[in-house]
């Protein structure tokens, strides 16, 4: 379809980031005349690169890479546009009480550090846990089936999985319908012994949600992260060379080639709607551009409440949108060092790996506890990597560039972030130089980025990372809200394809793919 007297574009993309920019790309390869519309001054959003010193560069909130689709990867061509994905898997370091414990491969299939007993149990689990996040894979890779309407494909997909079940045996079967809704300690404490690979399992489930590790279905954050994979290795992670912002750009290039116009500091004020359709957008300026098709990456509580408007939507929707739950607990810290930390225990080859400070579940479930009554946590439980040691591009010779995912902050403090920054940072350091001696000596500049920071820089409401928690009642049929699961709204020819789509949050490109093939899909009827 090309454009006609109706608009001056096929597809108009509301945001750019990594999602809009697959979405652009892909669309604009099908032969659709795109124009990507981001209110920044670059594309990105929060897996674009930024400055956090001169010399020194970062990833702005996403810095490690677990579930890039690689039917994207292919598709577009990204290698040909300058993605390096850094060939093995990087190994992961739990911090704990006295020697640190090293997985290696994807996601621990070989550790560093156990004995032999607690050896055999991580293998049987670590297998079971795969098993079962292979089970829910098949639902992330389409669109969720339409349970009012299934259609003869989504009944498949439902009979697939079923399938998939009997196939385990009885024993596997049991054993996934039991575990299933179960929280992550509970699991390790069945299965395990090691307080470390406790407090990394733990961690690694409630890493951007509004959960403890004795929360109620808490393993499902766990599954979620064990489903994406790294050159067809599951639970794989890997920091590209070039950093997070290699990504990005390797989309933006695509996009680029395949035809699309990419308009930055061109924010979306309004999306027009006539007659119940979308027919264009009104940018913050005033400007009016018109297409047939609206594809908004953007969150979608702001994509209906603001830029459609509640006055557009039935009443019931505006009460679901409003009710989606979606305040951060995630903080960022960069640091610019002038030298490399040295973490206990922890040999040089190993640095270059993820580095997770987690010393228990019950380590996890004491720094959730404060986030509960508005307060941040004293002993923050943390995700650390020096990414300049994968590219020293990143910052000066001899220097490094350290970064760290930080749980648990609130996006509503109870004291304000205005004055609970500055003491939550120092909570922060201290935890860092508990295990990192004479860290504080070599910082040359910091910055903490809050939920509150976060969504005022990136525009995500409560500084939530996956734009809506990530749990069973906001998952699959119910993401974002139960009647608009499948990319579709409410407005004809408006669709969703951000994070706050099904399947979710990370850099994986997924929801734009899975909203791509719907559209054109529609098009086509």
């Amino acid at each position: 379809m090309r454009s006609s007297d109706t608009g001056n574009w096929d597809v108009i993309v509301v945001g750019g980031g990594h999602n809009g920019l697959a979405a652009a790309a892909l669309l604009a390869k099908s032969g659709r005349r795109v124009c990507v519309l981001e209110a920044d001054d670059e594309v990105g959003g929060g897996a674009r690169a930024r400055q956090l010193a001169p010399k020194f560069r970062t990833s702005s909130l996403a810095h490690v890479l677990n579930r890039l689709d690689a039917e994207l990867i292919r598709t577009l061509d990204l290698e040909s546009h300058g993605l390096e994905l850094g060939g093995a898997p990087m190994p992961t370091v739990a911090l704990g009480k006295g020697d640190p414990l090293i997985l290696h491969g994807a996601y621990g299939k070989t550790v560093t550090g156990l004995g032999e007993a607690e050896g055999r149990a991580w293998t049987e689990l670590r297998r079971r846990l795969m098993l079962q996040a292979g089970v829910l894979k098949p639902f992330l890779a389409r669109r969720p089936p339409q349970l009012d309407t299934l259609t003869l494909g989504e009944k498949g997909v439902l009979g697939g999985a079923a399938l998939s079940l009997k196939r385990l045996g009885k024993d596997e079967m049991r054993a996934f319908l039991r575990m299933v809704l179960m929280n992550v300690a509970d699991v390790a404490d069945e299965c395990l012994d090691d307080d470390r690979l406790k407090g990394l399992l733990a961690f690694d489930a409630t890493l951007g949600s509004h959960l403890g590790p004795r929360s109620p279905t808490s393993l499902l954050g766990l599954y979620y992260r064990l489903a994406g994979e790294i050159e067809a290795k599951p639970g794989a992670q890997t920091v590209p060379k070039g950093g997070m912002g290699a990504v990005v750009a390797s989309l933006a290039s695509a996009a680029e080639r395949a035809g699309a116009t990419l308009r930055t500091k061109a924010g979306v004020g309004r999306i027009l709607v006539e007659a119940g359709r979308a027919v264009g957008v009104v940018l913050e300026g005033g400007e009016t551009l018109r297409a047939l098709t609206i594809v908004s990456a953007m969150n979608p509580r702001t994509t209906m409440l603001d830029l459609v408007g509640a006055r557009a939507l039935d009443i019931g929707l505006v009460r679901k949108l409003t009710h989606i739950r979606m305040k951060g607990d995630v903080a960022k810290l960069d640091l610019a060092l002038d030298r490399p930390p040295t973490f206990t225990g922890v040999d040089e080859d190993a640095l270059s790996g993820r580095l997770v400070i987690a010393r228990s579940s019950d380590d996890v479930e004491r720094a959730f506890n404060p986030a509960k009554y508005g307060e941040f946590s004293r002993e923050p439980v943390m995700e650390i990597v020096l990414p300049s040691l994968h590219d020293p591009s990143l910052a000066p010779d001899g220097a490094c560039v350290l970064s760290a995912v930080v749980q648990y902050a609130p996006y509503d403090l109870k004291e304000g972030w205005e004055t609970g920054k500055p003491k939550f940072l120092e909570a922060v350091l201290g935890r860092l130089e508990a295990h990192a001696p004479g860290l504080r000596e070599s910082i040359l500049r910091s910055e903490l980025l809050t939920p509150a920071d976060i969504e005022a820089r990136y525009r995500m409401p409560g500084g939530h990372w996956h734009h809506g928690e990530l749990q069973a009642d906001q998952m699959l049929f119910s993401r974002p809200v139960s009647g608009m699961s499948g990319y579709d709204t409410p407005i004809d020819g408006l669709y969703l394809a951000g994070a706050g789509s099904h399947p979710g949050g990370g850099i994986s490109g997924r929801p734009a793919m899975n909203a791509v093939r719907h559209i054109l899909a529609a098009e086509k009827r």
